[in-house]
């Protein structure tokens, strides 16, 4: 008997101490990873606890997810559901309940590997008292359960106490850089309150002087939020990346808490949003709505409520149409898309000739696990759009998933472009880098082992490579309350490894080159978009792929002056002005020929690149003999570049001639790897879809002399340039490029291996 007393006591003790009153600020305890028995994989398993009310429930909700996913059940009904582990699902249990004996139970699901579920419920009684019920080893589990074991009448005789993992947020557990105490702590209020009281961000970190808030915790039901906008008013505009829609936020403070309010508009999904001309334009990801969509307010009520959509855009999924922004002169918008999605029909022009092509003189591999197999150029694409979404016309292109753009003070665009993260330790492998977008640029993405490298003359090399990441939202820091510093930066978000770099860009020729800074750094904080407020603050979203979504706003709390000045940059302006100049007359076939060609020889790069794309617009007839006279060998080849894009197929012999009469002393590296690159393209677009065309093209004698004049000085001390010759090589048949080859490769010795370890740390 006294053993029988001692038992019950210590079961009715282990059964309380799972319902506890709430403490009114922080939770006092925290529920514990369960589970029954050892997980295994494709398993599902019962879990169960008994909850006894004295009186009527006023509200109640149960805080709850698992690895990999759960079900909830009150008294035998249905509750809800949460579809992975990453993040807390919220439901209402408070019709379920009922003064006496209630059955709470969770079924939980386990894909493969380790295995757990966690919940916390929060109960309001009818006299306001406040009760907590948490996961721990009170729980009851069964790894194979059955019958009507979620009801209150099942008899557990042969179920068994659950397995305890450990205390929510315990260190050493595989979830809780995820799923943390403060995220359990920010979703109960979000839930429970509707909104939301600012207050320190205690995951990130920001240089000295600012400060950054959590504004508000984005409650399961209103999704993972990927992108964000301001209205005329000040209020944030956010969407999700699935399908809970489109919200409007006015950010509280430590007085007024955030407030949120859906927007009535069945649009979802949008990566890109944007506010002009008295409307909101929004770029939807995927689906038979994907593209441009403009909404308004048709009734005056301060709420938007019609849907406009004006241009669909084929493609979806993370390389999808993105990002929409203003151009600098407020008259017309610019769209970004990434190199799944194809352009639309309504394009009316391009800034350069739309006879891209591969360039690629020898056969590439495709991806082994066949992302992007059989895409071709032109890539991820930039277009600028007139207002009412009908006219675009083709920018810039060459991208592999180009998030997002921004265009900085001196009207000058940017963007932030992605890595193939497959291809980390390949000869092809470009990290994530920033580039300055400029009129008819081409960035050389080509898919699998197909990428340009950056000394490739018909490319543009990027301000900064900034190394693995998953690029997302982009930003410059005009009308931030910042330090100037901080206002000139552009930021640029990596998802992957939760950071906000600030990139200081520096004028450079007609370009700019840049460095960055950790700007927010936290773990975990997958940062997806961020806009500068009216109030001067830097506000971003954390989400996507369904991950928790937050919402954070970063402020400047230093003694350095923070007064909005002029930042545009003097710096370099001749250059970028002659470089304007020269791109007005992209997509248009009456440029100054005379200023085009003076300018085919210049030292800038930009430059050179703008007047060559000016060419190509003309026709190829009005300059083609100018070009074989120049006697300037950069401004030659530049020349010869365009005519092997845009000439005759008889054009090659001229071509390859007018190549080997320059005096290849008279040029510097970058001039020798522009000439083989002309012989690429010139060879590479002769030789249509069989290989070994190219060279078939040329007049045999033309063709030995070629051979003859790279055998002799292959190979060179350039790596660079060993790479295009040994090309050019091997597609002429050399009988002695293999064992050159390879006795370089025996003496190649080790790469450098970048210094990118301090990022693991952030994933």
């Amino acid at each position: 008997m006294t053993k029988f007393v001692w038992l019950t006591a210590l079961l009715l003790n282990i059964m309380l101490s799972a319902l506890r009153p709430l403490g009114a600020q922080t939770l006092e305890h925290y529920p514990q990873w369960i589970w029954a028995g050892e997980p295994k994989d494709n398993q599902t398993v019962g879990l169960r606890t008994e909850v006894e009310l004295l009186e009527p429930v006023k509200a109640a909700s149960i805080t709850f997810t698992a690895d990999n996913a759960c079900q909830v059940f009150v008294n035998g009904q249905r509750i809800g559901r949460s579809r992975g582990w990453e993040q807390f699902a919220s439901e209402s249990i408070a019709t379920g309940l009922r003064p006496g004996r209630n059955i709470i139970a969770l079924s939980a699901t386990n894909e493969g590997g380790i295995a757990a579920a966690v919940a916390y419920i929060n109960i309001t009684l009818a006299s306001g008292k406040r009760l907590e019920v948490i996961t721990n080893n009170s729980w009851m589990g069964s790894a194979q359960p059955s019958g009507n074991w979620r009801e209150i009448d099942f008899d557990t005789s042969s179920w068994q106490a659950v397995n305890v993992l450990g205390e929510l947020g315990s260190q050493g557990l595989p979830w809780t850089n995820q799923i943390s105490r403060q995220t359990l702590a920010d979703a109960i209020q979000s839930e429970n309150q509707g909104e939301y009281v600012p207050q320190v961000a205690e995951n990130a970190q920001v240089p000295e002087g600012f400060k950054i808030e959590k504004v508000y915790h984005v409650p399961r039901s209103m999704g993972s939020w990927v992108s964000l906008a301001v209205d005329p008013k000040g209020r944030l505009i956010a969407c999700d990346q699935g399908n809970a829609g489109l919200f409007r936020i006015t950010p509280g403070n430590a007085q007024k808490p955030t407030q949120v309010e859906r927007i009535p508009v069945e649009l979802s999904g949008a990566q890109g949003l944007l506010w002009a001309f008295d409307s909101l334009y929004v770029v939807v990801n995927g689906g038979p709505v994907s593209g441009l969509h403009r909404l308004r307010d048709t009734d005056g009520d301060d709420m938007l409520d019609a849907d406009e959509h004006c241009m669909f855009v084929p493609g979806g999924g993370e390389h999808g149409p993105h990002s929409v922004v203003l151009s600098p002169d407020g008259k017309s918008l610019f769209v970004a898309a990434g190199n799944h999605t194809k352009l639309p029909d309504a394009v009316v022009g391009s800034k350069s000739p739309q006879n891209w092509q591969e360039d690629l003189l020898l056969p590439r591999r495709w991806d082994a696990n066949g992302h992007a197999a059989g895409i071709l150029a032109p890539g991820g694409w930039i277009c600028n759009v007139d207002p009412s979404g009908k006219q675009w016309t083709i920018y810039s292109m060459g991208y592999r998933n180009e998030y997002d753009i921004a265009f900085n003070a001196d009207g000058e665009l940017f963007s932030y472009d992605a890595d193939m993260e497959w291809d980390f330790g390949t000869p092809w492998y470009r990290p994530t880098r920033v580039v300055h977008a400029t009129s008819g640029s081409e960035f050389g993405w080509r898919s699998g082992t197909g990428k340009w490298p950056t000394y490739y003359e018909d490319s543009l090399p990027p301000a900064v490579e900034i190394g693995p990441g998953s690029p997302t939202g982009i930003l410059f820091g005009q009308g931030a309350r910042f330090p100037e510093k901080y206002q000139r930066a552009l930021y640029i978000l990596d998802w992957t490894y939760s950071t906000i770099y600030a990139v200081h860009l520096s004028p450079q020729g007609a370009s700019y080159r840049g460095t960055k800074e950790d700007f927010v750094t936290g773990s975990p904080l997958p940062v997806t978009d961020a806009v500068i407020g009216q109030d001067g603050a830097l506000y971003f979203a954390i989400g996507g792929r369904g991950t928790q979504s937050a919402l954070y706003r970063v402020t400047y709390a230093g003694d350095k002056a923070t007064a909005l000045g002029n930042l545009v940059d003097q710096g370099g302006a001749e250059l970028r002005s002659l470089r304007k100049r020269l791109e007005q007359f992209h997509g248009q076939a009456n440029g100054d020929l005379n200023l085009i060609i003076e300018n085919l020889g210049h030292s800038d790069r930009f430059i050179r690149f703008a007047a060559r794309v000016a060419l190509e617009n003309l026709p190829a007839t009005s300059w083609r003999e100018r070009i074989l006279g120049l006697a300037n060998p950069r401004a030659r080849l530049t020349g010869l570049l365009a005519l092997a894009r845009q000439g005759d197929p008889s054009d090659l012999d001229a071509i390859v001639s007018s190549i080997l009469s320059i005096d290849h002393h008279a040029v510097d590296e970058q001039g020798k790897l522009t000439g083989l690159r002309v012989l690429e393209v010139a060879l590479a677009r002769r030789q249509g879809d069989e290989q070994g065309q190219g060279r078939m093209a040329l007049s045999p004698q033309l063709r030995q002399q070629l051979l003859n004049i790279l055998e002799s000085v292959y190979p060179t001390d350039s790596n660079d340039l060993n790479a295009e010759m040994v090309q050019l090589l091997v597609h002429l048949e050399s009988p002695a490029v293999v064992e050159k080859t390879l006795a370089l490769m025996d003496n190649l010795g080790r790469e450098p291996i970048p210094d990118w370890s301090y990022l693991v740390s952030r994933n």
